[in-house]
């Protein structure tokens, strides 16, 4: 009773950060006429629900897809539809097909930020608590680790703030890492496929996914692995099937869809965000040098061959453990060097390093940060300031408190705390020193981007040293960590030796 008491405690806390931070502006308010996120939800939700399903991917005289067109996949339009029928109800205005355009007012305004709450309470608060309610675990430690997950600046940033439903899709994946950390591998399956139908930037967590369940399959001695491995195989496409079922009529219905989740036209990436490839064009200009196909090949296989060591290294040695620092790994490699990245994807790697926020306090508080100060250029267009500083400042305070960020217990290691001390003071000078400037200083005429540029190239820095760091820790996890399976031929040759 106590436990579920401090539970229902902190969500209320946490549904009050994200409604004080849902009072600010959104994504476009009042900046016609493409307007922003917000509108583009809006839109969609107009979209689904006055047109039949074989329009909703396609362009028509009543779907124009140079405004606003869906580019998301089939859940998400289920969704839409659904929000929409309800706006419907309330006010047929605000999904009145074309003349509901730009359409903003309080009461809207408040329909669609409680559309997002409901989501986030529904689905992303059950699976965080879910995710934190094993056994072995304090009461405390499991309250502790819960709230800096649910009051992580960047997902109420974005989501309550600039508006979005990243809750949605992140949280069908802590319910698939949930439920694979408990055994029940296909039912994890059908989760992870529908945080995947819902954004298709959820392939950022593809690999780990089908190399931890493949490697089970192959070095589970408990049962037969190339059975289950056909179990999940047969899951993972009814799964697709069923969400894809009205754009599966026609092959050339199903290709569009997939035409539009994968907008290869956009470029090499939008805005300033903190990737290598952003940050690699102030001193060379990719775009200039080669082609689209090119760019596309370049990212392709840039991001396979990057993620092939842990990948593997989690097939041949496959533990729960192993598949939480590969589920990081390989986001953040897909953030880092994939085609066509936004600044907002940072939050599929955010959510899973704050399940590491008690194991390794200090560097989830570093990276959080980090993470959300690669934002500010958006956060500060969207006039979310004020609320990036104090969320931010928030769960500082919250971790610093909670959690005994610096402390290495042992005398032998008082080197270490000293240099992680430093680092970490040093690197938020530079977050403090670039964010005075982005928003008191004027940039030079002839560099109006310098200061989102900086932004990029010092978050990128930091994401490069935590790739690193991930990496060795998952190489790291020892081998008794794998559990219920039979070694694989890298443990045995390593045991000879």
């Amino acid at each position: 009773m106590e436990n579920l008491m401090h539970k229902l405690i902190l969500a209320l806390v946490a549904v009050l950060v994200r409604w004080c931070v849902s009072l600010c502006k959104y994504s476009g308010a009042g900046k016609g006429p493409m307007y922003g996120d917000y509108e583009a939800q809006r839109h969609w939700m107009e979209m689904t629900y006055n047109l039949p399903v074989q329009e909703w991917y396609n362009h028509t005289t009543r779907n124009d897809l140079q405004y606003w067109g869906l580019d998301y996949p089939p859940l998400t339009a289920y969704h839409s539809w659904i929000c929409g029928y309800i706006a419907n109800q309330i006010n047929p205005a605000w999904v009145a097909l074309k003349t509901s355009r730009g359409f903003e007012s309080p009461g809207h305004k408040l329909f669609m930020r409680y559309t997002v709450l409901v989501a986030d309470i529904l689905l992303f608060f059950p699976a965080v608590f879910l995710i934190f309610n094993k056994s072995g675990q304090t009461k405390y430690s499991a309250i502790k680790s819960s709230a800096l997950v649910l009051l992580s600046p960047g997902l109420i940033l974005i989501d309550h703030g600039h508006f979005q439903y990243n809750c949605i899709s992140l949280g069908f994946v802590l319910l698939a890492v949930w439920l694979i950390g408990k055994g029940r591998e296909l039912w994890g399956s059908v989760f992870f496929v529908l945080a995947l139908n819902y954004k298709q930037m959820e392939l950022y967590h593809a690999f780990p996914f089908f190399f931890y369940l493949l490697g089970l399959c192959i070095w589970r001695k408990d049962q037969n692995g190339f059975l289950r491995l056909i179990k999940i195989g047969i899951t993972v496409l009814a799964t697709f099937a069923v969400c894809w079922a009205p754009f599966l009529t026609t092959k050339d219905s199903a290709l569009q869809v997939l035409h539009r989740l994968f907008p290869f036209a956009r470029g090499l990436y939008e805005d300033k965000v903190a990737n290598v490839w952003c940050s690699l064009s102030v001193l060379v200009k990719l775009k200039d040098m080669l082609n689209r196909d090119q760019l596309v090949l370049l990212c392709l296989i840039s991001t396979l061959v990057l993620c092939l060591p842990c990948s593997l290294n989690l097939l041949f040695k496959p533990s729960f453990l192993r598949f939480k620092y590969s589920l990081i790994n390989c986001s953040l490699i897909f953030f880092l060097f994939s085609f066509q990245v936004h600044e907002k994807s940072i939050l599929i790697v955010i959510v899973i390093v704050n399940l590491f926020s008690v194991q390794l306090p200090f560097w989830n508080l570093w990276f959080t940060i980090i993470a959300t100060f690669s934002m500010l250029p958006l956060l500060m267009k969207d006039g979310l300031l004020i609320p990036y500083i104090s969320t931010t400042m928030l769960y500082t305070i919250i971790s610093r408190s909670t959690t005994p960020v610096f402390a290495i217990p042992s005398d032998e290691y008082k080197l270490q705390r000293r240099l992680q001390k430093f680092t970490f003071y040093w690197s938020m000078f530079g977050v403090i020193s670039l964010t005075a400037l982005s928003v008191f200083a004027t940039p030079p005429s002839n560099l109006p981007d310098l200061f989102p540029v900086l932004v990029s190239i010092y978050s990128c820095s930091h994401f490069l040293l935590f790739l690193i760091y991930f990496h060795v820790r998952q190489f790291q996890c020892k081998d008794y960590e794998t559990t219920n399976t039979q070694q694989s031929p890298y443990t045995q040759l390593k045991k000879k030796q």
